[in-house]
């Protein structure tokens, strides 16, 4: 019933010989089938075969034949997973969506950016559509490996974070520290830059923020233009991190102000994304924050000082100094209290200015 919508506009007439070209070439295979002939052929109703192709964000074709035996075999192994009670069917309607999301993604990056580039400047005689076909009959098989390996590696990742887990409950509503790093003054960069340099400020913003995330052991969740979303299971790392991005944006030049807003606390975690009050509390803390400045939650706060990464008064300072006979506490962190202030939907919030000791 459905398929991308380069099927579907070739599926009403619009046959391009070098897109089926192309399509047969990404696809390994020519189209044979009908989507209610797909369906049948995978033992699958058409409402469950619906239901998938959906999920994956593929468009309707009515009955054109534009479908392949590698979309009868999707079709065979989801419903496989389901009949063999490995996954509940909406569990399945959720892999293929939160698939179909995330590759429908890097494909529209590839081939905006990464095959754009390669193709200019072009060669003598030969237009960007013609060189398209050479070039990803070369790059195919590299970027499905490399697809692979960084998908394996992202599984294991994760994979390892949920064994550690106390408990089943915290496999799904855990407690973490969520921040929110957001530019100041973007919409106005919007009036002001073009089109191309506003593009390279994004680029470089979300790329230097993904590298410092990282690096520094935390999770990018997403990139929203001009704001990005992390969170870490340690408070620590998500300071660090916080910190980290203030201070390198504060030195380029060619980067606006930035503000973060870090809270701590229980999480829920739906398809790779984070949702729940404390994610609500970080981004309201980012939009109160000072500029170059980091903001956190009371509960933040308190969890640094229970890790001994930031003393959260003058007088359990003292106290620890004392018990090292003088010597420096070693705190990685300062906190400064700052004036209670209500904030919409969430109540009164006391928040603490983050920063690094020293």
């Amino acid at each position: 019933m459905t398929v991308d919508d380069a099927d579907g506009a070739a599926a009403e007439g619009d046959d391009d010989p070098l897109a089926l070209r192309l399509e047969q070439l990404i696809l390994g295979a020519e189209r044979r089938y009908t989507p209610f002939q797909a369906a049948r052929a995978a033992g699958v109703s058409m409402e469950l075969a619906s239901r998938f192709w959906r999920a994956m964000g593929f468009a309707d074709i009515g009955q054109a034949k534009a479908l392949t035996e590698a979309d009868v075999l999707a079709l065979r192994r989801l419903a496989g997973l389901v009949e063999a009670g490995l996954l509940s069917e909406p569990m399945a309607v959720q892999v293929a969506r939160s698939t179909g999301q995330t590759t429908a993604r890097l494909a529209d990056w590839q081939i905006d950016s990464f095959l754009e580039g390669l193709t200019e400047p072009q060669e003598p005689g030969m237009t960007r559509t013609e060189m398209t076909y050479p070039l990803i009959e070369l790059l195919l098989p590299e970027l499905e490996e490399f697809l692979v390996y960084v998908w394996r590696r992202q599984l294991a990742a994760a994979t390892g974070r949920v064994v550690q887990a106390q408990d089943d409950a915290e496999m799904v509503d855990r407690r973490l520290a969520v921040g929110f790093a957001d530019l100041v003054g973007f919409t106005r960069l919007t009036r002001r830059l073009e089109e191309e340099e506003l593009g390279e400020l994004v680029e470089a913003f979300e790329t230097t923020a993904a590298d410092l995330v990282a690096a520094h052991g935390g999770r990018l969740i997403k990139t929203l233009g001009d704001e990005v979303l992390y969170s870490a299971d340690d408070a620590g790392i998500a300071a660090e991190i916080g910190l980290r991005l203030i201070e390198t944006m504060t030195h380029d030049e060619t980067m606006p102000e930035l503000r973060v807003g870090i809270a701590f606390g229980t999480v829920t975690t739906r398809m790779g994304d984070v949702f729940g009050t404390t994610v609500n509390l970080a981004s309201r803390l980012t939009s109160i924050a000072p500029k170059d400045a980091v903001l956190v939650d009371g509960a933040f706060a308190e969890e640094l000082s229970r890790t001994g990464e930031a003393p959260i008064s003058e007088a359990e300072e003292a106290l620890a100094a004392k018990e090292r006979d003088g010597a420096d506490p070693g705190y990685r962190f300062a906190l400064q209290p700052m004036w209670q202030r209500p904030v919409r939907g969430l109540g009164v919030v006391e928040p603490w200015l983050l920063s690094r000791r020293g």
